[in-house]
């Protein structure tokens, strides 16, 4: 599991699609006094950053469109798509070394689904979340432990109850180590206990 994706909820099980683009519109930030040191590691382009008593603050607002793609996930006989619009705001805040110390990204999915290719069918979902990693070493992201919260619910497409959901707060420690958990996380059961029956719903309903 890689430990530079927004969430565990999603964005950890997409796989890179060659040949799919992926289309991100920058949604302008607030200016502020330009910093001037810099920075470990360096934020990415898309971020505005300003200087502060406390060193610096980054931030960054975007909208990114996501294609359909494969994800690590299968049903019995077929792979799982996934597609929609992510909604993304982050901020990172940065010491008087210009050493990182914490980030937050907040993320809300809009049109989005999984599909499978063979059939047509599709499961539209919600999603809303909230990460923070907080760095012990100022400036290295392998030290970092990362706290999730929010909600990600899968609905049959004829608007009947939920056919998946996860709710809770993931914590999250180097290395992936998966430090605690609550609520019911389709995506910790599955990845983290091989617990493959939290699909039993998304599966029937993309058959």
């Amino acid at each position: 599991m890689s430990r530079t994706t927004l969430h565990v909820l999603r964005i950890v099980i997409m796989t890179a699609a060659l040949g799919v683009s992926t289309i991100v519109l920058a949604v302008p930030t607030s200016a502020g006094q330009p910093a001037t040191q810099a920075l470990n590691p360096p934020p990415p382009p898309i971020y505005t950053c300003k200087a502060v008593g406390s060193g610096t603050i980054c931030e960054e607002s975007q909208v990114v469109v996501d294609p359909a793609a494969p994800t690590d996930v299968a049903c019995p006989g077929f792979q799982i798509y996934d597609q929609g619009i992510e909604h993304q705001h982050a901020i990172r805040w940065y010491d008087t070394d210009g050493n990182l110390t914490r980030r937050i990204v907040y993320g809300r999915w809009t049109e989005a689904r999984w599909s499978n290719p063979l059939t047509g069918h599709s499961v539209p979902y919600t999603q809303n979340t909230t990460a923070t990693d907080v760095l012990a070493t100022p400036g290295d992201f392998d030290s970092s432990t990362r706290t999730e919260r929010g909600e990600n619910v899968y609905h049959a497409s004829d608007g009947g109850r939920p056919v998946m959901r996860s709710v809770g707060r993931t914590v999250i420690g180097p290395g992936d180590a998966l430090l605690e958990y609550s609520g019911k996380q389709w995506a910790i059961e599955l990845f983290f206990f091989g617990d493959e029956s939290v699909l039993d719903g998304v599966c029937a309903a993309l058959g």
